[in-house]
């Protein structure tokens, strides 16, 4: 239900719904309808450091304001310059996309708790991803932007009628230590595969939507009836990784949150006049808003080779642009752009229903809170021209570059540098842990008739248990060898899990598979004479026999594109 329907008044300014009851001298919200007149009152809360809990009902009672506090966002504002350490803390928003950003503003407007929910749009993925999140694991959302021309004002961008294509795609990775993160841009031009999903319908039941092969992949969203968890399940076929959650955001999201951050800074290298985006700048320095916003992102003819890769290039530059404008004084001591923010950023998102509240989102947005900007790294999937084509219009994965790349977001590696405290602290642990796993391949093997193992999958090629204890049985000759088939959860590189006294088995299942000895874990209490070892294949399981895929890179290869989002960067 949008707000049109609540019966809320859009063309209040919310910062100035906040009025004193000269009866009780608390602070009040009002909303300018009738029936808000008629809802219990509630009282402006004070100011404290710590984030905010979201109330369990629309209008609960909340104590009153400490001496000095004036209306969040009413006509007499807060102490000059202080903006108070709720808010502060609230809008210290750390992540790369539009949707990103509209969760610093959800955290902090917990006031229009039930309004705002109101605004949110829900999406059922239909088993897409993992279902959420977890605040002790890294984190994968999918950022889409759509061009579905929904919205007034947006009725003369191309086709008016189309169902929208997934435009622009932003795979974002927090690191499970919340000390950096990664935007990976996918183009909306590659050629790849788009499997079959299924797909909720407005009466309940479930379509299943046939998949395709070699078509653009911003196809997988809004064409033939797909969602946003077709789009899912084909990053994860690209990327090799499983999204946890969504957020969507057409062209109306530009519009409205640069307007209600103030405008969003740009530079130019030089005077700019596209008929097609209609935008047209001088070289230099701009503040854009509204309209102007929507040009500078959608042009393709302005910049670079006027390719959409040029374009993904201007998009990460305006992103990490509005990011730092979040961010600055200006905007975390304005109590009318704290609220401005909170109203255009829910009515602009859709998202699946594990971040389908403002609960949810706080939730999410306390695990972005602390990411310093220059640990936020934009960069793009390799690519190449399709060489099926003499006409070059769409592009392929370059496998040389994008492997690498993938292999460390994979791997919850870093593409910038972190605090060099924290990496060298990182470096001494990791280099005693070797020498630990090196001990653990000193010594005896057990005979191959003595080894007892489960076999699960937790990641490797499809039927790679079934595939590697056949291969275990008859090519080793350890024939208590079991296949437990999937893992209960995935793994991030195969691993082999034994008690001490099984580090005899654990050495000569070691020897067998060419396992390293990163993949050894040894526990800490013996087990039973004919307890198995547990053997879980991960993705750099290739097929028994064959040697673990390379260590995950350290670096990115030189021709990776790449931009931090603390650097300003003029178009070219």
């Amino acid at each position: 239900m949008d707000a049109h329907s609540r019966g809320r008044a859009d063309e209040i300014d919310p910062a100035d719904q906040w009025v004193l009851n000269p009866r009780t001298g608390h602070y009040e919200l009002r909303l300018g309808d009738p029936a808000a007149q008629q809802r219990p009152r509630v009282a402006a809360p004070r100011r404290s450091t710590s984030a905010p809990t979201a109330p369990t009902s629309p209008s609960p009672a909340v104590p009153k304001p400490r001496r000095g506090d004036g209306p969040p966002g009413g006509r007499r504002g807060g102490r000059k310059g202080g903006g108070g350490g709720r808010r502060k803390k609230a809008l210290v928003v750390t992540s790369v996309t539009l949707a990103f950003l509209l969760v610093g503003g959800a955290t902090a407007a917990y006031l229009y708790y039930d309004h705002l929910n109101g605004n949110l749009s829900v999406t059922d993925v239909t088993g897409a991803g993992t279902g959420g999140f977890k605040k002790d694991q890294a984190i994968n959302i999918l950022v889409i932007g759509t061009d579905k021309r929904s919205g007034a004002g947006n009725e003369g961008y191309g086709d008016k009628d189309s169902v929208g294509h997934a435009d622009t795609t932003i795979l974002f990775h927090i690191a499970k230590d919340r000390s950096n993160a990664t935007a990976l841009s996918i183009p909306r031009d590659l050629i790849t595969d788009i499997p079959s999903c299924p797909t909720k319908q407005p009466d309940g039941s479930t379509k299943e939507i046939r998949g395709a092969k070699g078509t653009r992949f911003n196809t997988s969203l809004g064409q033939e009836g797909r969602d946003a968890g077709c789009t899912m399940r084909t990053v994860k076929g690209i990327t090799g990784i499983e999204v946890d959650n969504f957020m969507m955001v057409d062209f109306n999201a530009v519009k409205t949150l640069s307007t209600a951050v103030g405008g969003v800074p740009v530079c130019l290298d030089k005077d700019v006049d596209d008929e097609d985006s209609k935008l047209k700048l001088t070289k230099g320095e701009h503040r854009l808003s509204g309209e102007q916003a929507l040009a500078f992102v959608r042009t393709r003819h302005a910049f670079g080779n006027e390719s959409d890769l040029d374009r993904i290039k201007t998009q990460q530059q305006f992103l990490g642009s509005m990011m730092r404008e979040m961010k600055s004084k200006e905007t975390l001591t304005s109590p009318k752009k704290f609220f401005s923010l909170a109203e255009a950023a829910t009515k602009s998102l859709t998202v699946d229903q594990g971040l389908g509240s403002i609960n949810k989102l706080t939730d999410l947005a306390g695990e972005l809170k602390d990411i310093d900007l220059k640990n936020i790294t934009f960069t793009t999937l390799p690519v190449l021209d399709n060489p099926a084509e003499k006409v070059k219009a769409t592009v392929v994965v370059n496998k040389a570059l994008a492997d690498p790349l993938l292999q460390m977001i994979r791997g919850d590696v870093s593409l910038t540098e972190v605090e060099k405290k924290e990496q060298a602290q990182k470096e001494a642990a990791d280099a005693e842990a070797k020498a630990r796993q090196d001990a653990l391949l000193q010594g005896n093997r057990a005979p191959a008739a003595d080894v007892r193992v489960d076999v699960y999958n937790g990641g490797g090629p499809k039927g790679a248990a079934s595939t590697t204890l056949n291969w275990l049985q008859n090519t080793k000759g350890m024939n208590k060898a079991s296949n437990r088939g999937n893992a209960p959860a995935k793994v991030g590189a195969t691993q082999l899990e034994y008690a001490p006294d099984q580090a005899d088995q654990a050495r000569a299942l070691a020897d067998a598979l060419g396992l390293p000895v990163t993949a050894l874990k040894m526990g800490t209490a013996d087990a039973g004479a004919k307890t198995p070892m547990k053997l879980t294949l991960g993705p750099d399981f290739q097929q028994p026999g064959a040697p673990l895929a390379p260590p995950v890179p350290q670096e990115l290869p030189a021709d990776v594109q790449q931009a931090q989002a603390d650097k300003a960067v003029c178009a070219k």
